[in-house]
C-alpha cells in the first residue's frame, strides 16, 4: 500500500492540507512523504540571469521551502524524543499490564505539535518497516491514530473523532459507549500502538468533571492496546492528573500515577550552555535559508540578540518571524535578512508584547545571547549547528 494520490506540491511530494492528519490516508501521506529537497542556492547574478518563467518557478520552490523549515533537532526536541521512545518502547509489555500514558503540557509557541508529529512520523515508519503493512489477519496496519480536538469537544465527539480517523461507516449513529466500542475494534484490527490526542484543552472541562474525563482515559489505557499521548496547554491546572479531586474521589490518583508528565521549555540565555544552544539553533536555521545574498553569520552573529528579543526565546515565534522575513526578502529582491527588513514583519501577538523588556535588557548589556569566553569576550564561532 503506497502513499495515496492527492494534491501535490511537486512531482514527488503530496500537498498536506489542514485536515490531512484527521484520517488514516492523510496521516500516511504525511508520515511517508519524502523529505523536502532544499532548492539550489543561487548568487545574485545567477538569480538575475533567470528568465521570468524560471525565476517564478524558483521562487515558488523557495516559498514552499521556507514555509516548511524544520523541524529542527533542538536540545528541547531531542530530549523530548528520547523520553517518548523510553515510554513507548517500555509499553511493549503483555496486555495484562496497564500501559503508561504521556501528557505533554507546555505553553503555546514552544513546538509541542511539531515535536510530536516528528516523533510519530518516525514511529510509524519504524513499525511499518518492522511489522509490514498488513497484520497477520490481513487488516491494514496503522501504528498511529492521531485525534485533534476542536473547541468544546465532548466525550462522544472524542470517540467519534477516533472512529472518523478510520473512516468507519458507524460514525454518526450510536451512543458514546457504542462508538467507543467500534473504535476499540478498529484499534485491535489495525494494531494501533500509539494514540495521540492533540489540543486536549479543548475538551469540555467545565461541563464534565475532571474525574469523568480521567476515567475515560483510564478506560482507554486499560482496554486499548496503545500508549496514550495527550498534548495540551494547562493540563495540570485543569486537574486531569491531580492526586484527589475536591470531593475526595481518588480516581484521579491512579491516572496521575500512570501518566508521565513531559514539557518543552523556551530558549534561555542565563549561562553559556544555554547561549550556545541558542546560537547553534540559529546556525542550523541559517544553513537552511535559500537567499541569494545570505552570508555566514547573518543570523548567529548579526541578528542573535534581535531574534531572541523578537521571539522571546519561543521556537514557534522564531520560525514564524524568519519564514515571513524570507518571504519578504524574496518578494522585495533584498535576498537577505536584516533588522531593518524584519522590523517590517509582524510576529504573533504574544511575542510582540514581550519583546520590549528583552530589547531594553539586551541593549543595556544586562543580557546577552552570545557565549562568553573566560576573557569576557564573545566566543568565536566554533559551535555546531543543530541537526535536522
Amino acid at each position: 500500500m503506497s502513499a495515496l494520490p492527492g494534491p501535490r506540491d511537486s512531482a514527488d511530494r503530496p500537498r498536506l492540507d489542514n485536515l490531512t492528519l484527521a484520517h488514516k490516508e492523510g496521516f500516511q501521506r504525511f508520515a511517508e512523504a519524502p523529505d523536502r529537497i532544499q532548492p539550489e542556492p543561487l548568487t545574485m547574478n545567477q538569480l538575475k540571469a533567470l528568465s521570468d518563467m524560471a525565476r517564478a518557478a524558483y521562487d515558488r520552490k523557495r516559498r514552499l521551502w521556507h514555509a516548511n523549515l524544520g523541524p529542527l533537532k533542538t536540545p528541547q526536541l531531542a530530549s523530548l524524543h528520547e523520553d517518548l521512545w523510553d515510554i513507548v518502547d517500555n509499553n511493549l509489555q503483555d496486555g495484562d499490564k496497564a500501559k503508561g500514558a504521556i501528557a505533554l503540557d507546555a505553553f503555546p509557541g514552544l513546538g509541542k505539535t511539531t515535536a510530536v508529529l516528528s516523533f510519530v512520523k518516525q514511529f510509524h515508519r519504524r513499525e511499518i518497516a518492522e511489522e509490514g503493512r498488513f497484520t497477520q489477519d490481513g487488516h491494514e496496519r496503522w501504528p498511529v491514530c492521531r485525534v485533534g480536538l476542536t473547541g468544546n469537544t465532548g466525550m462522544k465527539d472524542f470517540n467519534r473523532a477516533m472512529l472518523a480517523f478510520f473512516g468507519h461507516p458507524g460514525l454518526e449513529r450510536g451512543t458514546t459507549t457504542q462508538i467507543g466500542d467500534r473504535a476499540l475494534d478498529c484499534f485491535l484490527s489495525c494494531e494501533v500502538r500509539l494514540l495521540v490526542v492533540d489540543d486536549l484543552h479543548f475538551l469540555r472541562w467545565k461541563n464534565r468533571s475532571a474525574t469523568e474525563i480521567s476515567n475515560h482515559f483510564k478506560y482507554i489505557a486499560n482496554e486499548f492496546p496503545v500508549t496514550l499521548l495527550l498534548v495540551g496547554v494547562g493540563l495540570a491546572e485543569r486537574g486531569l492528573f491531580g492526586e484527589v479531586d475536591n470531593d475526595g474521589d481518588e480516581a484521579l490518583a491512579q491516572t496521575g500515577r500512570r501518566t508521565t508528565a513531559l514539557g518543552l521549555a523556551p530558549f534561555l540565555i542565563a549561562n553559556d550552555a544555554q547561549r550556545r544552544d541558542w546560537r547553534n539553533t540559529l546556525l542550523a536555521i541559517e544553513k537552511r535559508l535559500v537567499l541569494a545574498a545570505k552570508y555566514p553569520g547573518m543570523l548567529a552573529d548579526e541578528l542573535s540578540d534581535y531574534l531572541f528579543a523578537r521571539s522571546t526565546g519561543h521556537i514557534g515565534s522564531l520560525m514564524t518571524l524568519i519564514n515571513r522575513g524570507c518571504q519578504r526578502a524574496i518578494r522585495t529582491g533584498t535576498e537577505l535578512l536584516t533588522s531593518d527588513l524584519l522590523n517590517q514583519v509582524k510576529n504573533d501577538a504574544a511575542a510582540e508584547s514581550g519583546r520590549r523588556q528583552l530589547e531594553t535588557a539586551l541593549a543595556a548589556k544586562r543580557l546577552t545571547t552570545r557565549p562568553i569566553t573566560r576573557t569576557g569576550k564573545p566566543a568565536k564561532n566554533k559551535d555546531r549547528a543543530v541537526t535536522a
